[in-house]
């Protein structure tokens, strides 16, 4: 059993239960400071307050004013750094300035130091008429304190008294994170700098920061800068083309990572730095070919997916890379360093004779036991400098290196195995916690993975393995959300992903599963989302964006359907229109399914109780040609191969919309039971893509379907994907075609209702093309 840090330990140990504290000692503040509420302004009611362990109510309130001072011990620094955060949010966010004193100065809130709070993260909160105190042992406690007493001044209207009331509180994990992937696709310091802020206003306490993969390596070595003047750019395919730039890339100067390290830690963050290896390595064997195993130059990958391109596991590559791991080190201050470990395929290593007389030289019998034994060098080389290692799952397979922490991705399999085997855990499963998966399925979502993990997934979230005893469950120090770039090409995508569902998972990694309550935290969300609107986060509404359902058959039929209107969370009153006007506070309040004639625009938009908007509002137009279309997202998989991504039309491209749904394997989507009665003709637009996916081992599952021109076919099959051909269009040669493909044909279907399959015989070593959409025409057309 590997040895564990205490203080990780101890944390697990305290962490989420209620932690005693002696009785503060009152603040005074001067006495013509100290009135009596308001009569106009009520006490704000208690389900507005964040979620915590332990909240006890008490008689009276306080006002916080301008001019009231914070009170930090003398010579405190991080008590201060506390108290200037709170100053900082409190000025921004409500306009109060309140300045900064010691212990001799009168203040209405005191920062105080107390031994009696055992969790490392713990605090203590009291709100009273006559001032309030935030007690820690900690400085993390402290921070925290003050991060809740801002969430409850701004959950209250600005002026508004806060309730008295006392709160004790702590994490139930030690490590709360956020992966962001600047490899794949870069993020600015300054935008980086606003997930910090984010982060730290959720309370989370780990960035994991993916800064090296095939696509670009994006940290400086002085030693070895070749990295970055090679492996940090790439040529993207279709460079220079419909707003995709000729030169994709950059890095972050040594100066640029040391403040975002520093402005992290002044919010008790860590950021722990990925250099990933075995695989994942295209960019830096680009850079240094004799990093390799063939001692070829590959260009730096524009393909995502899994790359092939290996480190070579020599005592060279070994050495080579404790000269850039002493860089990172000197960089992140971080106990923990991140090594990869994921996702490298051996075919490198098993057609190199070289690395497989390596194998043997050392005595291993197998290419995943030569993985472990050169993470366990880079490990060894980490602990020798008071660093541990952290690896992705895959490091359990050839036996886990030293004392290396497994960061379970492949769902909690590995977590459940390492934590048997007596190793520190970390739960980042995939697809539960992936931030890159679709957040709705709705039309207007933007780019992602399939399937849908909403909000009420990852609030739903437990990280501890139910398979897991309860020594074993200690062995689990928290959990992380990962946002993985492949289809994030800007910061605006970054945060609709992220937000609201950071949010969940900061309660989900904070709160004990006894204490969490969705339609709770539902309630207290507006609040929240009303802090994202003041910082200007881009958030997405996807949880309460109405769903406007309807009945195509009757509407088909008769001209006139039923409504029904609903949300993913089933939260909030429903409002809508029928006149195509925007729906605002007096609009119809949906109680039931209602009946309409067509055509109609019909648009909703979901409130909260206290009146606020929840979302953007939506819109359906309903008549015959929008029922007899269906788009990218709405058009079926054909059997066989349920996966599918949803993605922009160029890799770089920044806009939110267009996006199309790709069915990566298997080039063919259907439409189930359309409405063939009246119809003589067919229209169909297709949207041309860069076939940039590396898939490995998995390439051989691609559908290949035989073409008799050069370039390939549509092909609209009736009732099955190989039953009577319907119609077919013959693609033309990309490099002269435009990117948008257009094709109408008149056709006689037979009557009632048939699956339509459309399939794609295009070779799959040329592009690949996607739906944008597909009308049947009637006699109205």
């Amino acid at each position: 059993m590997p040895l564990r840090p205490t203080l990780i330990r101890l944390a697990l140990v305290v962490a989420g239960s209620l932690v005693a504290a002696c009785s503060p000692t009152t603040a005074t503040r001067p006495a013509a400071s100290v009135a009596a509420t308001p009569p106009t302004r009520a006490v704000p009611p208690l389900s507005l307050i964040p979620r915590v362990a332990s909240l006890q109510r008490a008689s009276g309130s306080f006002v916080l004013r301008s001019g009231d001072a914070l009170g930090v011990p003398d010579g405190d620094r991080a008590a201060a750094g506390a108290a200037q955060w709170l100053a900082k949010r409190v000025q921004a966010s409500r306009g109060l300035a309140l300045p900064l004193a010691t212990d001799g100065h009168v203040a209405a809130v005191r920062f105080v130091r107390d031994g009696s709070i055992a969790a490392d993260e713990g605090y203590r909160l009291r709100i009273a008429p006559d001032g309030v105190q935030i007690r820690a042992r900690t400085d993390a406690g402290l921070f925290y304190g003050a991060v809740t007493l801002w969430q409850v001044l701004t959950s209250v209207p600005a002026g508004a008294p806060l309730p008295a009331l006392t709160i004790d509180d702590a994490p139930r994990f030690a490590w709360r994170g956020l992966m962001l992937d600047s490899a794949r696709h870069m993020q600015t310091p300054d935008e980086i700098r606003t997930l910090i802020e984010q982060m730290a206003e959720h309370k989370l306490n780990v960035l994991h920061w993916h800064l090296v993969d095939d696509q670009g390596w994006r940290i400086p070595i002085k030693r070895y800068p070749e990295f970055t003047r090679i492996g940090a750019w790439r040529t993207p395919p279709d460079a220079g083309h419909d707003g995709e730039p000729k030169r994709y890339g950059g890095f972050y100067t040594r100066a640029q990572i040391r403040a975002l390290v520093a402005y992290a830690a002044a919010r008790h963050i860590t950021v722990v730095p990925e250099i990933d290896l075995p695989g994942h390595a295209t960019a830096a064997v680009a850079s240094y070919p004799r990093l390799g195993v063939t001692g070829k130059r590959p260009k730096v990958s524009v393909d995502w997916g899994v790359n092939t391109t290996l480190y070579n596991p020599s005592p060279a590559t070994v050495r080579f890379m404790e000269h850039v791991l002493d860089e990172v080190m000197a960089l992140f201050p971080s106990h923990y360093i991140h090594l990869g470990g994921d996702e490298a395929v051996k075919d490198q290593w098993q057609a190199s004779p070289t690395v497989q007389a390596q194998r043997k030289r050392l005595g291993l019998a197998s290419d995943d036991g030569l993985q472990s034994w050169f993470m366990n060098q880079l490990g060894t080389y980490l602990g020798a400098h008071g660093r541990r290692m952290i690896g992705w799952d895959e490091i359990l397979e050839g036996g886990v290196p030293g004392d290396a922490v497994v960061m379970s991705w492949r769902g909690s399999k590995g977590a459940v195995e390492a934590a048997g085997k007596g190793h520190d855990v970390i739960l980042s499963p995939a697809p539960d916690l992936y931030f890159d998966q679709l957040q709705s399925d709705r039309a207007d979502e933007t780019t992602g993975r399939i399937p849908v993990k909403s909000l009420a997934d990852i609030y739903a979230f437990e990280p501890v393995p139910k398979q897991l005893d309860a020594t074993e469950a200690t062995y689990v120090l928290g959990a992380q959300a990962n946002v993985w770039t492949e289809h994030m090409p800007s910061f605006a995508h970054v945060e609709h992903a992220v937000f609201p569902r950071l949010d969940a998972l900061a309660e989900a990694t904070w709160t004990a599963p006894a204490r969490r309550d969705w339609r709770d935290f539902l309630a207290r969300l507006p609040a929240q989302l009303a802090r994202y609107r003041a910082a200007g986060i881009g958030y997405a509404d996807s949880a309460f964006a109405p769903d406007i359902d309807v009945d195509a058959d009757a509407a088909l039929a008769s001209g006139r359907t039923r409504v029904t209107l609903s949300n993913q969370a089933k939260y909030g009153t429903l409002r809508y229109t029928v006149d195509g006007s925007a729906p605002d506070a007096h609009a119809s309040v949906y109680t039931a399914p209602f009946e309409v004639s067509l055509p109609v625009t019909v648009r909703a938009a979901a409130y909260a109780a206290d009146g606020s908007v929840l979302g953007a509002p939506r819109g359906r137009v309903i008549d015959r040609a929008a029922l007899l279309t269906r788009g990218t997202t709405s058009l079926a998989n054909c059997p066989g191969s349920p996966f599918r991504l949803r993605v922009q039309p160029l890799p770089d491209v920044t806009s939110l919309s267009p996006v199309y749904e790709l069915p990566l394997f298997n080039r063919c989507q259907q439409w189930t039971d359309a409405p063939l009665d009246g119809i003589h003709g067919l229209h169909v637009v297709l949207q041309r893509l860069p076939n940039n996916y590396a898939l490995a081992h998995e390439a051989k599952l691609v559908v290949q379907r035989p073409h008799a021109t050069p370039f390939g076919e549509l092909v609209v099959y009736l009732d099955r994907c190989d039953g009577d051909v319907l119609n077919q269009w013959t693609l033309p040669d990309p490099s002269r075609a435009p990117r948008t493909l257009t094709f109408n044909a008149a056709i006689t279907p037979p009557p009632g209702r048939h699956t339509l399959c459309f399939a794609l015989t295009a070779p799959t070593d040329g592009p690949l093309y996607v739906f944008d959409r597909v009308q049947l025409l009637d006699a109205t057309r």
